[in-house]
């Protein structure tokens, strides 16, 4: 079950939306196959957002602060990730750069964190992401994150949790479960 804490939310001048779910696998495992996981595939175009169609520049393991990488989106457009905090089975963050055309406007940066917490049934995986507006964007941005960020999010996790836990399966029956996962 996804819960929105805080869709459209400012931080510290930023819009905010959060998503979470529960995963049916330990948090070491949630965080070990979600954190690697290409986003091609899992974030589809939806009204004005566009798809991840390519990542490209990713290094082959894609877990320390300081790396890069850049998403090819269906609008032609592309955005910048780079990773700023890992703390192994428990948080992961990265802030985007260089949105273009329509974000591109409207977003000076961004930021998303992921929070892996072991709960009874397994691991709640917490997603955040803030914008944080260019000069004249806040209003136009606030209601994107609230209108059609914050849906987009609570549809997005519920494929990357069933991705998660169907890895995670194969992992404790011992089977090679990197077919999704870049490398």
């Amino acid at each position: 079950m996804s819960v929105n804490d805080s869709e459209g939310a400012s931080v510290s001048r930023g819009f905010n939306a959060t998503t979470r779910q529960v995963a049916r696998v330990t948090p070491a495992t949630a965080f070990a196959i979600a954190t690697p996981l290409t986003p091609v595939g899992f974030y589809p175009k939806s009204g004005l957002l566009p798809a991840v169609t390519e990542v490209r520049d990713q290094p082959a393991t894609w877990n320390k602060p300081g790396q890069t990488r850049q998403l090819m989106l269906s609008d032609g457009g592309s955005v910048i990730e780079h990773i700023t905090n890992v703390e192994p089975n428990d948080f992961f963050a990265y802030n985007l750069t260089d949105f273009q055309k329509l974000f591109g406007r409207l977003v000076d940066h961004a930021r998303a964190e992921w929070t892996f917490t072991a709960v009874d049934a397994g691991t709640e995986v917490r997603w955040s992401y803030t914008f944080f507006p260019r000069r004249g964007g806040g209003v136009i941005l606030a209601a994107i994150v609230k209108l059609l960020w914050g849906p987009y999010m609570r549809r997005v996790l519920p494929g990357i949790v069933a991705e998660v836990e169907r890895q995670g399966t194969g992992r404790a029956a011992g089977t090679n479960p990197a077919s999704r996962m870049t490398c």
